[in-house]
């Protein structure tokens, strides 16, 4: 009797008995259940948490609903165990609230496949006891969302079959609230200000629900911009049903100003990581929603590059012209702007490819009705800038 047939995100149980098996051995489908990985594991982390703490980030300030933002600050791709000096140069802007955008630790890293993800914990653990972010946390309201190595798997989506514990490790670290520990998944949208200076930033969780990205043959010399190829198979998904209905209804809400919030790239098509191009059905859909929300301007926010600029493009889809600013990393820089420039050329991208440690800055000007994106360096100095009239 077959026993487990293991699947990518989960498990396939068979009960059938060789009575019930035809003469090639093969037991017939009404014995089969389907049995999910969080399923099968639940038992095992209800257990593992009698026996362990999970960390705790510092204590942080909060921001009222009816606070007015005129300085929103953001950033991505901050090594646990290097240096943290950005922290300082971040509270030096005097951002209203900061959005810590993914890969906010690389708690993969060294990982030895263990369920209970012992170096995810521990690299949450050594930020919990990091005193630039404890002071900064003091100061500087945030909101967060994930990347793949804050996740838990470099690359990894829906397929992660630990997924809804590190989910767990995440909301329990962070203060998540009760609305997104009610749902798998950690999106998240909140609304700041009062009627004509009203703010929604939507943070989107690109990772929990997201199919495999196809990718290509295998080469004996790894592609230099990436390993994936798009996709225009419909059954594979970027944000799951339940956070795409979600997304609908939030756009339908009165806001002046949205900021979307993406880890990965949205506009360009010029490299095969990670990004919305390797999916292009889902990312017309987004353009889509976005052309049908509720009157606003729109100003989308994404990292994960390890580099960063100001993009702009005006999908078909979308009926307008969108832009984007991509900021990465705070800390772990592995290239110079110069080589990255000429070595990722992109008409959508309107600045250099800034590739030293970086963080991003929304700056609103409610009178004007314009908001300037800003790029700033590691002493806080600007590296790219562009004026948006919304």
């Amino acid at each position: 009797m077959r026993v487990f047939s293991p699947l990518i995100a989960g498990l396939l149980v068979s009960v059938a008995s060789p009575a019930l098996a035809d003469d090639h051995g093969h037991s017939g489908g009404a014995n089969e259940v389907a049995l999910s990985a969080d399923e099968l594991l639940a038992p095992y982390y209800a257990k593992l948490q009698t026996q362990i703490d999970l960390p705790v980030a510092p204590a942080n300030v909060s921001l009222a609903p009816d606070s007015v933002l005129t300085r929103i600050a953001f950033g991505s791709c901050n090594h646990q165990s290097r240096s943290q000096h950005m922290w300082a140069q971040i509270a030096a802007a005097n951002p209203d609230v900061f959005l810590f955008i993914g890969d906010n630790n690389y708690g993969d890293q060294f990982w030895k496949g263990d369920a209970s993800l012992s170096t995810l914990r521990a690299a949450y653990q050594l930020q919990a006891e990091t005193p630039e972010l404890t002071e900064f946390r003091t100061k500087v309201p945030m909101m967060i969302t994930w990347d793949d190595h804050d996740f838990g798997f470099n690359d990894g989506g829906a397929n992660f079959a630990f997924r809804g514990w590190s989910e767990t490790i995440f909301e329990t670290f962070w203060g998540s609230s009760d609305e997104v520990k009610s749902r798998p998944g950690i999106y998240e949208s909140r609304m700041f200000g009062a009627d004509g200076k009203r703010v929604q930033i939507i943070m989107l969780d690109t990772r929990f629900f997201r199919s495999d990205f196809d990718a290509m043959p295998y080469s004996p010399e790894r592609p230099p911009l990436g390993p994936y190829v798009p996709s225009n198979d419909a059954s594979k998904t970027m944000l799951g049903d339940a956070q795409w209905q979600w997304l609908e209804q939030e756009l339908a809400k009165p806001a002046d100003l949205r900021v979307v919030v993406s880890s990965i790239q949205v506009i360009t098509d010029a490299h095969n990581y990670e990004s919305w191009e390797a999916l292009p059905l889902e990312r017309a859909k987004l353009y889509g929603m976005l052309a049908n929300r509720e009157e606003s301007g729109v100003v989308m926010l994404s990292g994960d590059r390890h580099a960063g600029g100001i993009y702009r493009d005006t999908p078909a889809e979308a009926g307008e012209q969108l832009w984007e600013l991509t900021s990465s990393s705070m800390n772990y820089s592995f290239s110079s702007t110069e080589r990255n420039t000429a070595r990722e050329p992109d008409p959508k991208r309107i600045t250099d490819f800034i590739s030293e440690e970086n963080f991003g800055l929304v700056e609103i000007d409610w009178d004007a009705k314009s908001f300037t994106m800003s790029m700033r360096g590691s002493e806080g100095e600007t590296r790219v800038t562009q004026t948006v009239s919304f």
